[in-house]
């Protein structure tokens, strides 16, 4: 099953944060466990060559790409789609304005502008017919607008119902940076977790997924039930303290 066809079925997916720009560590990633792997360049260090390379182990590993773009950079969308990534995320729309620019660079016409070449996507995916990877890749792709700002929430709605924005994704730390006028940085900070809520609710109302950023994975339940159904958590240096952490405690204990 496709990315965009398991969100359809209402599953909540996992999806793991990828920071480093080594397609082995990648690949290492990719084996953890997790759905997808989310390879970010927007505060992690991949950038087109590495998110090129880091597709690749990904679907070796039968995990769903997915690429986060830089802050307004729309022509990385269409380029993520073209190396074979099932799913977009975009940091920072903050406006419908920015919600179009973005829809038409992830969605073929008649749905947006997405330019035709998908030179590594199709062989990636097994090849098949070029009128059927065009009919078919608007729906089997996934675009994710981020909502991080107060201005992001007053447009929530207009964002919503802009044809080729299949769903929203919270970035709690910059939401709350914005909740506290920049007095705190609290991803879980429990006095926007009403606003949060209702972010979700509106969000699968209008018939869209419901994406977080989760920092401690103790929250995943209470936000699934709020109506999140792609949950990020952590990335490579914190599975690797976890990891090392678990290790050390366990050689230590056998010592005492």
């Amino acid at each position: 099953m496709t990315f965009a066809s398991r969100l359809a079925a209402g599953e909540t997916l996992f999806t793991s944060w990828s920071g480093i720009p080594d397609a082995i560590t990648v690949e290492v990633v990719a084996s953890l466990g997790f759905d997808a792997v989310t390879l970010d360049m927007q505060h992690g260090g991949h950038h087109e060559d590495s998110v090129l390379r880091g597709i690749a182990p990904i679907q070796h590993a039968n995990r769903h790409p997915v690429v986060r773009i830089p802050v307004g950079r729309w022509d990385m969308a269409s380029r993520a789609l073209d190396f074979g990534a099932e799913a977009v995320i975009a940091p920072m729309v903050n406006s419908v304005a920015d919600a179009q620019r973005f829809a038409a660079a992830m969605k073929y016409p008649p749905v947006g502008e997405r330019s035709w070449g998908p030179t590594f996507a199709m062989p990636r995916a097994g090849g098949g017919d070029a009128k059927n990877w065009l009919r078919e890749s608007n729906a089997g792709t996934v675009s994710f607008a981020m909502i991080e700002t107060k201005a992001a929430l007053a447009a929530l709605d207009g964002i919503l119902e802009t044809p080729g924005i299949d769903g929203i994704f919270v970035g709690p730390a910059d939401f709350s940076i914005a909740w506290t006028d920049g007095a705190t940085v609290d991803s879980t900070l429990e006095e926007m977790m009403e606003t949060i809520t209702s972010i979700a609710s509106r969000t699968r109302a209008a018939g869209k997924h419901a994406g977080m950023y989760v920092v401690d994975a103790g929250m995943c339940g209470r936000f699934v039930g709020m109506g999140y159904n792609l949950l990020a958590i952590g990335a490579e240096h914190r599975y690797m303290a976890l990891g090392a952490e678990a290790l050390l405690s366990a050689a230590r204990n056998s010592i005492r």
